[in-house]
């Protein structure tokens, strides 16, 4: 296959699946296998950092008038009623301490699986279970927290250590986990939704920066230091991203008014159809 059309294709998967609750490291992992590109090759992993830096940017300027809204009622809030712990954004860094901590310190367990067709099937086949009946339970229950700006730091905390298996178990998608978690600290699904953005912002920054930098770091125990950029790659890099930025920036806005208007099974099924189609069929149709 030609490598602009990969690029292309690759950029569409990661923009669709980046803030979708599916798991994009899933979706990127099964689209490269299919393409025959081999997880081991320095050029494309430092191509996979740099395209979700795409997802990245767009969600970012989606929701650059509401960060710029909390930084100007930062402490006290837009209510008055906040303060340097409980304000949004003091809740979003918080809620990153606690998912990077076991991140960071269990990342080679999660790098030697980040390969595995099992693993990431099960990820996709329980997150999808977990979903589907957090949300059948709690859509019938009354939210105590239908703002941001009313959530507490328990609710932080706990949606950071459960974002945690996100970075941990390749599979089990960011978004999943925070918008479970959510649910179940009670935060309805707007604001489940919203703070799941939030907080992937700081974290998709961080882990983004980490990668690519023990990619490129001349000290680096990798390769790709010694990967030779020429015009064709360079060109490669930016459809990827440009590709990755304009997807994101659809899917975000599609993916917040169905949830507002159907909720999240949908996509739960589709990770428990995905699950179990890997496990019965993955290793005969998609080699490592």
């Amino acid at each position: 296959m030609n490598v602009y059309i990969q690029s292309v294709l690759l950029g569409i998967v990661e923009g669709l699946t980046e803030f979708l609750p599916v798991s994009s490291t899933a979706h990127l992992r099964i689209a490269e296998a299919l393409m025959k590109i081999s997880l081991d090759d320095e050029y494309w992993k430092m191509y996979s950092i740099v395209i979700q830096a795409g997802a990245i940017l767009a969600l970012l300027l989606l929701y650059l008038s509401r960060i710029v809204g909390f930084l100007r009622t930062f402490p006290e809030g837009e209510n008055g009623d906040r303060n340097w712990f409980t304000h949004p954004i003091s809740l979003t860094f918080l809620a990153f301490a606690f998912t990077s901590a076991p991140a960071l310190l269990l990342k080679k367990w999660s790098d030697r699986n980040l390969g595995s067709l099992t693993v990431i099937a099960l990820a996709l086949l329980i997150g999808g279970v977990v979903m589907w009946a957090v949300d059948a339970w709690y859509s019938h229950q009354d939210a105590t927290t239908t703002h941001v700006e009313e959530m507490g730091v328990g609710q932080s905390i706990w949606i950071g250590l459960c974002q945690a298996l996100s970075a941990i178990f390749p599979g089990v998608s960011r978004s999943m986990s925070t918008i479970a978690a959510g649910q179940i600290a009670g935060l309805d699904r707007p604001s489940a939704l919203e703070f799941s953005f939030l907080l992937s912002i700081p974290t998709m920054l961080a882990a983004t920066g980490y990668d690519l930098v023990k990619e490129i770091h001349p000290g680096s125990s990798h390769a790709a230091a010694h990967v030779v950029m020429n015009t064709d790659r360079w060109a490669v890099l930016a459809i990827g991203f440009i590709v990755s930025f304009i997807v994101a920036l659809g899917v975000v806005e599609w993916f917040l008014v169905w949830v507002r208007r159907h909720g999240f099974a949908i996509f739960a099924f589709y990770r428990i159809l995905l699950g179990i189609a890997l496990l019965l069929f993955g290793s005969r149709f998609i080699r490592a």
